[in-house]
């Protein structure tokens, strides 16, 4: 195959402009934010799971004192009932009986009142557990937004970039034979596609060609499509190639 020098170094602009397209389709397909949005998901999974529980304990402390409460009420309107009856009764007998069993009455209160105070304690903690797991809840929130709106306007970003890139490579592409070009694009599909030769030195593989090779290389017509024997791309001649 043979095409001028001057199409042969345009495949290296090509290459460039590839090189830049797949950079720029993995910054749209795997933004630099997907990871740490994955395991914000999953961390977030997890804080749900742990505020669920806590909200359980919770309210069921709410329902141990909303039946304590109910207690104290019923029973401080017996003792009422008691005191009241107390004060009207005429029977010596009754009156015993009145006194003992609001004796009995005011340690039941005092006892309720005792467990309620513990409660009311244990209620306070588990709010405040809910309240601070709730809070590390907004905060993974919070970041997970902030890096889903970043990765958006990366992947944004990159489709505009690719889109570009595509035009300006058409327009270059526009320049040099479709022979020569299929030939790139199938090696560029198997590995290195095209790679400057400087001082000696594949650009595309990094390995420097021995003597025979450059030797191949330098009696090769200037219009010859030339290979690099070590990762088989088209070498593209220049008075840098050192032959």
């Amino acid at each position: 195959m043979n095409a001028s020098p001057e199409q042969q170094r345009i495949l290296l602009d090509v290459a460039e402009l590839d090189r830049r397209l797949q950079q720029a389709e993995r910054q749209r397909t795997t933004p630099a934010q997907g990871a740490r949005i994955s395991e914000l998901a999953k961390e977030r999974q997890e804080q749900l799971r742990e505020l669920t529980a806590l909200s359980g304990t919770r309210d069921d402390i709410r329902t141990e004192l909303t039946r304590l409460e109910s207690d104290v009420k019923v029973t401080e309107q017996r003792r009422t009932r008691d005191a009241d009856r107390l004060a009207t009764t005429t029977s010596p007998k009754d009156a015993q009986a009145l006194e003992h069993e609001l004796a009995s009455l005011a340690k039941r209160i005092s006892d309720l009142e005792d467990i309620e105070l513990d409660v009311m304690g244990r209620l306070e903690d588990a709010e405040a557990a809910v309240a601070t797991q709730q809070a590390l809840i907004d905060t993974t929130t919070a970041e997970g937004t902030e890096l889903t709106a970043q990765a958006k306007a990366s992947i944004a970003a990159a489709t505009s970039e690719i889109e570009q890139l595509t035009r300006d490579r058409d327009a270059v592409t526009a320049e040099i034979p479709a022979e020569l070009l299929a030939e790139y694009t199938r090696r560029a599909s198997r590995g290195i596609g095209v790679g400057l030769l400087r001082r000696g030195t594949c650009e595309g593989c990094r390995m420097m060609l021995s003597g025979t090779h450059l030797n191949e290389v330098r009696q090769a017509a200037p219009d010859a499509v030339v290979s690099c024997p070590e990762c088989g791309a088209i070498l593209v001649r220049t008075e840098e190639s050192g032959l």
